[in-house]
C-alpha cells in the first residue's frame, strides 16, 4: 500500500462512528448495521468496477479494520450473553446466538482475505476475486437481516435498563470513550 493510500485509510479510520452518550446502545448497533449495509453496497461496486475505485476500497478497508471488530465485540461480549440471560425459553435464543456466532467465525476467516484483496490500490480483480467479494457481501447481508429482524427487536423487549447501561459503558470503553462516562458534556 502506498503512503497516500495509508493516509487515506487513516483518514477514513478517523471517521469511525462514536457512541452517542445519550443513545440506546441497541440503536447504535442498528446504526452499525446500516453502515455495514453501505459497505456491502461499496463491495458490490468494487465487484462491478472495471478500474480500481479508491474511495470504495479505502472505505471498505476502514470499516473492516476499525468498525467491524468493535461491533462484533459489542455483540459477542455484551449483547449475546445478555440475551441468553434475559430471554424466555420460547425465544429459543440459544439457537439464534449459535447461528450468529457461527456467522461471526466465518467472518473472522473471510474478512482478512477480503482485506488482502483490497490492499493494493491498483489491483483489478479477476472473476474469482469478484466472486469472493460478492459472496462476502451477500453473507453479511443475510446476517444483518437475521439480526435486525430477530435479535434487535427481541433485545428491545428483554434487556433491562441496567443491561443497556452496562452495554453502553462497555461499548464506550471499547472505543476509548469511557471519559464520557465521567463528563457527559464532552
Amino acid at each position: 500500500m502506498s503512503a497516500k493510500s495509508d493516509q487515506r485509510l487513516m483518514n477514513a479510520g478517523a471517521m469511525i462512528s462514536t457512541l452517542d452518550i445519550s443513545a440506546n446502545p441497541l440503536d447504535f448497533i442498528a446504526e452499525d448495521h446500516m453502515r455495514e449495509r453501505e459497505i456491502c453496497a461499496l463491495i458490490d461496486q468494487l465487484t462491478e468496477a472495471h478500474t480500481p475505485d479508491d474511495y470504495a476500497r479505502v472505505s471498505v478497508l476502514a470499516f473492516l479494520s476499525h468498525i467491524l471488530p468493535q461491533h462484533l465485540a459489542d455483540e459477542e461480549i455484551d449483547l449475546f450473553p445478555m440475551m441468553r440471560a434475559r430471554s424466555e425459553p420460547e425465544d429459543e435464543i440459544e439457537k439464534v446466538v449459535e447461528k450468529l456466532q457461527a456467522d461471526h467465525r466465518h467472518s473472522a476467516i473471510d474478512t482478512p482475505k477480503i482485506m488482502s484483496l483490497l490492499k493494493d490500490a491498483d489491483h483489478v480483480h479477476d472473476a474469482d476475486e469478484r466472486q469472493m467479494l460478492a459472496a462476502y457481501a451477500l453473507r453479511a447481508r443475510h446476517h444483518l437481516i437475521f439480526e435486525n429482524a430477530i435479535v434487535l427487536p427481541l433485545a428491545r423487549v428483554r434487556l433491562t435498563v441496567s443491561d443497556l447501561a452496562e452495554m453502553k459503558r462497555n461499548m464506550l470503553t471499547r472505543r476509548g470513550l469511557d471519559r464520557l462516562l465521567e463528563n457527559p458534556s464532552c
